[in-house]
């Protein structure tokens, strides 16, 4: 197969019978495999309660605000919408992710139907997704790249279609998308290199530059981010020197967390998956640079730059689970891609193995997800003890219960923490209730919030006994007296304990001056 990457393929027609019956099968087994996987993972976010980012994402939404001091504001706003219409509830919530799955698999397989015009290429890369712990059951639970992902999919659908055109205009329209992916979260920043070198590496750069339509879409884009921009200025930049100022994890370089980094990637995208999309995306990178081929240079950088960056990181501290999250789709492209092209040159190993190991990885990758699915929803054992990610911040409407019982001992009027993960939770369980749940520390997190209503002169307190933000309340007149306590455990399997204390003699200051120690924040 001969694809020419830079403009459409008008040899092959946009849909042939004869190609359609010869793949009928394969279709529809993708078509059922995408259906039982969405149906799982609707069970999943129905039944699983929320973890603990997703019930402090939940907070935000209760809140009318436009930008907030973790993250940028789309995906409290895509929560406020999806509980408008299906309640406070766990499906309420997720429903978000359960939309952004499926928009991720139809961007993507329009990416590559627009580059092969091949059907098997386009089954293959939206079972890449179901086939990866990251997205067949990563986007069942909300994270800001839920609203990141489809948005910028459709940023590089729309240069792929501007590449394929000449039609500058299409930039107007990778400048919405690309707004709403900097409007969703801050890394969508690492995308811009991938842009510059679509813009300026190919012979066409002069064109570009000189396209009105392109410094439109800048504009379009830095309008979109406005909101971020305007919340930021009024609070002296907050959000974006939270970020940047995070705290020292190690002295001087080390490959711990670098190794941890590697090792979680292999279990989220797969053993056998993840070597074929990193070694594909290369093959891509380095045939789209020496040919100076817009599409490929856009597709790899977009993986190989801010998974780089992400490595980079990794030597000196720690780097989150969902941060790669957004890389790894256009990286399926690119596999996709390279596997497809790869008959050109039926003699090259890649041409030899590669369809069969990415057969290989997607079938056992299917069958891993619809496992862990299952063992999720309907097992009984905990196989993976205190490691288990799920496990860790499961079970905890059995601690707010125990949490309602003390407080109602100690006639407590509302409930104290210092722990932002504590707070949400709590939040979360008692959201039917007019009790007021406040954390007294960082309250830079929730600048322009309403604040909660402290009935009575009495609070219950809670923190888990290793907080270490737990000793700021020493700083006080508080006068704390033992009040009970709880182990939160999942399947039989202890993760935490938790205090609660009788809080007395004082009254937290909700909005405490700036740099004051109970207003100041800090990454976690």
């Amino acid at each position: 197969m001969t694809v020419v990457l830079s403009t459409p393929i008008a040899a092959q027609p946009l849909f042939s019978l004869r190609r359609f019956t010869a793949t009928k099968t394969l279709f529809w087994a993708c078509v059922a495999i995408v259906v039982a996987l969405t149906i799982l993972r609707g069970i999943f976010i129905t039944t699983i309660d929320l973890r603990v980012d997703e019930a402090y994402y939940w907070t935000w939404s209760k809140e009318d605000v436009i930008s907030y001091l973790d993250h940028p504001p789309m995906i409290a706003w895509l929560i406020r919408l999806s509980t408008s219409i299906f309640g406070d509830t766990n499906f309420g919530v997720r429903f978000p992710g359960l939309l952004a799955m499926s928009l991720m698999q139809v961007l993507l397989g329009a990416i590559v139907w627009r580059i092969l015009r091949d059907i098997r290429s386009v089954i293959a890369i939206v079972l890449m997704t179901e086939a990866t712990l990251a997205f067949g059951l990563g986007m069942a639970r909300i994270t800001p790249d839920v609203a990141l992902i489809p948005c910028e999919l459709a940023m590089v659908w729309s240069l792929v279609c501007l590449a394929q055109s000449n039609d500058h205009r299409w930039w107007l329209l990778a400048g919405l998308f690309g707004g709403l992916a900097a409007l969703a979260k801050y890394t969508a920043v690492l995308l811009v290199p991938a842009i510059v070198a679509f813009v300026l590496v190919p012979p066409w750069r002069k064109q570009q530059l000189a396209s009105i339509y392109l410094w439109l879409a800048l504009g379009i884009a830095i309008s979109i981010f406005s909101p971020v921009l305007c919340w930021n200025a009024v609070h002296d930049w907050a959000s974006f020197r939270f970020q940047l100022d995070r705290p020292v994890q190690g002295t001087g370089w080390t490959v711990k967390f670098l190794l941890d980094f590697v090792g979680g990637q292999f279990v989220l995208i797969g053993v056998p998956l993840l070597p074929i999309v990193i070694g594909g995306t290369v093959m891509f990178a380095h045939r789209g640079y020496r040919e100076r081929a817009p599409i490929p240079i856009l597709l790899s950088t977009a993986t190989l730059f801010p998974l780089g960056f992400l490595s980079w990181h990794g030597l000196s501290a720690r780097v989150g689970d969902s941060w790669p999250l957004f890389i790894w789709p256009m990286g399926f492209a690119c596999a996709a891609i390279s596997v497809a092209t790869s008959k050109g040159s039926p003699m090259s190993l890649w041409a030899r193995t590669g369809p069969l190991l990415m057969v290989i990885a997607i079938a056992s990758g299917v069958v891993f997800v619809a496992t862990a699915q299952a063992y999720y929803i309907w097992g009984t054992a905990n196989y993976l003890r205190t490691n288990d990610p799920i496990g860790k911040e499961a079970g905890f409407s059995n601690v707010a219960a125990a949490t309602d019982a003390a407080r109602n001992a100690i006639g407590a009027g509302w409930i104290a923490t210092t722990d932002y993960r504590l707070y949400a939770m709590l939040k979360w369980h008692f959201r039917n209730d007019a009790l007021s749940v406040v954390q007294v520390n960082e309250r830079r997190r929730y600048v322009g919030f309403a604040e909660p209503t402290l009935d009575g002169s009495i609070g219950l307190y809670v923190a888990s006994e290793g907080d270490p933000d737990a000793a700021i309340m020493a700083k006080t007149s508080a006068v704390l007296q033992p009040a009970g306590g709880i182990e939160l455990t999942w399947r039989r399997v202890s993760y935490d304990r938790y205090r609660f204390q009788k809080l007395t003699n004082w009254t937290p200051v909700l909005s405490p001056p700036p740099n004051d120690p109970f207003e100041r924040a800090h990454p976690h």
